[in-house]
């Protein structure tokens, strides 16, 4: 830390034996000790603060980053799924508006029934491709082709 050899250390211990005297040198040593080892604590504690300050700025520097992800996702939805909503639900007006004038209410429940149906599996297949699309997936193998003969087998 100081960068002190034995030599020096040897010319402080007979300077402060001199100075302080044969009688006091215990006391004083012990005092100084006991002051190195409380200045140790301090300087631990204080490291230990600032690291907890550090891990929690880290902390909410991730979580800022996350909440900005998800809204850009939550926001790449809102973008995917209204102008398919809003045609399908166009498409279930206009079913309701010709299956009332033909049969009835029963065929028309049960055409905004099925409609709903798929419009809930295309979601789920526009939801899994989005997923898909951010896992690398491996390429298909190309398929094996089985050369033909053209000629006598003799």
């Amino acid at each position: 830390m100081f960068d002190i050899s034995w030599g020096e250390f040897i010319i402080v211990g007979v300077v402060a034996l001199i100075v302080i005297g044969p009688k006091e040198l215990p006391g004083v040593i012990r005092a100084v000790g006991r002051s190195l080892a409380k200045l140790r604590t301090m300087a631990g504690e204080f490291r230990a603060q600032f690291d907890d300050a550090l891990r929690e700025a880290e902390l909410h520097d991730v979580k800022k980053e996350f909440d900005e992800f998800k809204n850009q996702a939550t926001g790449l939805s809102t973008a995917t799924f209204d102008p398919i909503r809003k045609e399908l639900q166009g498409v279930a007006e206009s079913a309701r508006a010709t299956a009332s004038g033909e049969t009835g209410v029963t065929t028309v429940n049960e055409t905004v029934q099925s409609l709903s149906a798929e419009a809930q599996a295309m979601e789920a297949e526009i939801r899994a491709g989005a997923s898909d699309a951010t896992t690398p997936t491996a390429e298909p193998a190309p398929a094996a082709v089985e050369p033909t003969r053209s000629g006598n087998a003799a």
